[in-house]
């Protein structure tokens, strides 16, 4: 059981808005980048296979491929550098985490669809 000082202490660092994905959706996540003193917004597009943890600890793997190699991702969801998640598609998957995606190439990486939820938007914006 969690001390309610936790909490309370945590509260500050949570993320105001929640991220509206879940685990098999395809994702654009935003990233803010820093050079020198310009920043910028990076895109990662890819499925989010895993999704761990609660409160300032939670944070999810994305994975993409990129010329022919496997790349993941892990972001902490209430980062300040986490600009934004955006769900451009919607699987529907039978567990909570995807990690047998790893094993597969090609077209044995699709997930089957599925439509958005009834209060949900096609855009997480």
């Amino acid at each position: 059981m969690r001390h309610p000082l936790l909490d309370i202490a945590e509260e500050s660092s949570i993320r105001k808005t929640p991220l509206n994905f879940a685990v098999g959706d395809t994702v654009e996540v935003h990233t803010r980048i820093l050079e020198g003193k310009k920043e910028r917004i990076q895109i990662f597009k890819g499925v989010v296979i895993a999704r761990r943890g609660r409160g300032t600890n939670e944070m999810f793997t994305v994975r993409h491929i990129v010329a022919g190699e496997g790349v993941e991702r892990i972001f902490p969801v209430n980062s300040p550098k986490v600009a934004d998640v955006i769900a451009t598609r919607h699987a529907r998957v039978r567990r909570a985490k995807l990690y047998y995606l790893r094993d597969r190439v090609g077209k044995a990486t699709r997930l089957r669809g599925r439509r958005a939820r009834a209060g949900e938007a096609e855009t997480n914006t």
